[in-house]
């Protein structure tokens, strides 16, 4: 039988078969111009993060954003890759559409996250709907259901689809460059209304499973904080079907300093569950020995690059030593509408 992780690679092959023939939509002539503009748009993006001064960094963000929506609009362009563009670029497992993420940096204090969600229509013309983040502006982020117009914005690495209900869900995992002192990391839940919007967040983060002080009501978004020059775990593991996250904790032992905060070798983690990701305080059975130093912690960048090979060994060699445990079965809810709000 096929183990979970060769499944997921398998339907990864197909999926990018799937846009490789799609690809050859693009006309000759088109493709042509795409990879003359591409090359337009790869040195503007340098100056969007590289730029000496923030009126330097805002004057190439904004000719990249108009030579970029203009080169879209290009019949098909979304099957064209834009490999060398220094944004992160993310297509949905369905092929449904992908999105588009960077940052601009105001100064040493403030970022701000930029976004694009290019849909795939029949007839290959742009359907772009822009993400305006509004994080700035926002005392509790994690506490709402929210619209393109006012998006918690981060430069996503990962997305997972899952279903409930026969409702599509898409689970973006993203970086967020905080502060002069802090980074943030990002599980955010997409999905699309009757009328096609994107709606980001819902209650679909449940910590019903919980007791004690980890008790909590259920977040829109879920998000860890923590000292800018930590490398922190946060992703999706096919092979468990969880999505695992960094237990941080206070190196000072003080935990209101979120800039303190680094991992202490303890995961936590989330399973999808009736349409919500549940969280699990410890997905693994034992805790790492003092001055063990994971090595899945070594196969992620900041980005969330992977090495592929390593991965698959290290989810095999975690998965020997620490079997997660089972999700206790309870029984089933009534079923009701998730999402939107």
């Amino acid at each position: 039988m096929i183990n979970r992780k060769h499944f997921y690679l398998f339907v990864s092959f197909v999926l990018l078969f799937a846009v490789e023939l799609s690809a050859q939509k693009i006309t000759a002539a088109d493709r042509k111009e795409l990879a003359n503009r591409e090359d337009t748009l790869k040195s503007i993006s340098r100056n969007v993060s590289l730029g000496e001064t923030p009126v330097a960094r805002f004057h190439a963000n904004d000719s990249f954003v108009r030579k970029f929506v203009q080169t879209l609009k290009i019949k098909n362009s979304f099957y064209y890759p834009f490999d060398s563009i220094a944004i992160s670029k993310l297509y949905s497992p369905d092929s449904v559409f992908r999105i588009f993420t960077w940052q601009l940096k105001k100064d040493e204090y403030i970022y701000h996250q930029m976004g694009a969600i290019q849909m795939n229509t029949p007839d290959g013309s742009l359907k772009l709907l822009s993400l305006h983040d509004r994080s700035s502006f926002t005392a509790k982020p994690w506490d709402s259901t929210r619209s393109r117009n006012n998006w918690i914005g981060a430069i996503y690495y990962k997305i997972i689809m899952k279903e409930h209900n026969g409702k599509k869900y898409y689970t973006l995992i993203g970086f967020d460059d905080f502060s002069i002192n802090t980074n943030k990391k990002w599980m955010e839940i997409l999905h699309f209304d009757k009328t096609g919007e994107p709606v980001f967040g819902g209650q679909f983060i449940s910590f019903k499973d919980d007791t004690g002080k980890n008790k909590r009501p259920a977040m829109s978004r879920f998000f860890i904080e923590y000292k800018k020059e930590a490398k922190t775990f946060f992703n999706y593991d096919p092979e468990l079907d969880l999505i695992l996250v960094d237990h941080l904790v206070s190196e000072t032992d003080e935990p209101e300093k979120k800039f303190t905060y680094i991992p202490d070798g303890d995961y936590e983690g989330f399973r999808w569950q009736n349409g919500q990701w549940v969280h699990i305080d410890k997905p693994f059975n034992e805790k790492l020995k003092d001055g063990e130093f994971p090595k899945e912690k070594m196969l992620y960048d900041d980005a969330g690059n992977a090495d592929e090979r390593q991965l698959e060994e290290a989810s095999q060699k975690t998965l020997k030593k620490n079997p997660p445990k089972a999700p206790v079965k309870k029984a089933e809810p009534v079923k009701k509408k998730t999402g939107g709000g």
